[in-house]
């Protein structure tokens, strides 16, 4: 299977990791107007579950390093199995509310507050499980970013005031969201064997990893948004009917938001060998940064903001690149 050889290799991967992430959701703003969330994110589920196997079958099965993917699935033990299988479905809980904080609040604010959140959470949680990089620099970074996310709230809160909306829902979704979205990595790092190049018994390649992951989001998914269409947060309950009656370019933008997604996922794991656990995930979550330059300046989500706004996010696009780059540097 192919893998990392270096740390700036990794730094690398985990960049296209930060560009996939933040820019995925511009599939569901890309989507027909009246395509309803709860129907983009069956496709881009599909979309994850495709790439993954696809990318396990050709650069999971070649070279001399690791294991080959098929090989590697069928050694694999119960329990490695079950800790990816998890991590897909606190991931799919997690994004599901996020694409819901999108829809009601935009991707200047679902990604700052709840990728941001889930930043702090996941790095810390994977710090402690694999404690590696200068912890006075990587925590340091997670404290600005901390800053960023209380300015970006602050900011969408005068935002609706001025519009004389009510907040409340998209910003919770997007708190929940980021409280829950810390915590899956950790699941699918722990399935894997921690040096890529040493195959050992009963754990996971990178490859096999992603792909089991990728199962338990579709698993979960005819749970979470069965339910969603039933209960929907806004709007009428849909019917699966619904599902069949959109378009080839509404199918093609939730499919195509699931392979950008996975391309970020599986460069981060793989990644992961080289920097470290936090930093690689931590890195990643740049995406927060991404994410909002697209709903600023491209969707123009902040459009007649108050006076003051403005300064807000600009001081909040710079306390998180200075948090991240605290978190590349800590290793």
């Amino acid at each position: 299977m192919f893998i990392i050889e270096t740390y700036a290799i990794a730094v690398l991967f985990c960049v296209v990791t930060m560009f996939a992430w933040g820019s995925w959701a511009n599939t569901q703003k890309l989507a027909a107007k009246d395509w309803r969330f709860e129907l983009f994110y069956w496709d881009y589920v599909f979309g994850i579950v495709l790439f993954a196997l696809l990318f396990a079958l050709s650069a999971g099965s070649m070279g001399q390093g690791g294991r080959p993917f098929l090989e590697d699935l069928a050694q694999a033990d119960n329990g490695n199995l079950w800790s990816a299988f998890l991590g897909g479905i606190l991931f799919n809980l997690a994004n599901i509310l996020l694409v819901a904080a999108i829809a009601l609040a935009g991707m200047s604010v679902a990604f700052p507050v709840g990728i941001g959140l889930a930043l702090v959470v996941g790095v810390i949680v994977n710090y402690l499980d694999a404690p590696l990089g200068d912890s006075t620099l990587l925590f340091t970074g997670v404290g600005l970013i901390v800053l960023a996310i209380l300015l970006n709230a602050n900011a969408y809160r005068r935002l609706s005031a001025h519009q004389k909306k009510v907040p409340t829902k998209g910003l919770l979704l997007a708190v929940v969201a980021g409280l829950l979205m810390g915590l899956f990595y950790k699941y699918v790092a722990n399935a894997m064997f921690p040096n890529f190049q040493e195959p050992l018994s009963g754990k996971l390649s990178p490859y096999s990893a992603v792909f089991i992951f990728s199962l338990g989001i579709l698993a979960s998914n005819f749970l979470f948004n069965s339910f969603l269409m039933r209960r929907p947060f806004e709007g009428a309950p849909l019917a699966f009917a619904d599902y069949f009656r959109g378009t080839l370019k509404s199918h093609g933008m939730g499919v195509l938001g699931g392979v950008i997604w996975c391309v970020g996922m599986s460069f981060s794991i793989l990644a992961s060998d080289k920097a470290g656990p936090a930093i690689s995930y931590g890195l990643g979550q740049g995406a927060t940064v991404v994410a909002a330059l697209w709903g600023i300046f491209v969707w123009k989500e902040f459009k007649g903001a108050p006076k003051g706004v403005g300064g807000m996010l600009n001081a909040m696009l710079l306390l998180y690149v200075l948090g991240l780059a605290l978190i590349i540097s800590a290793r």
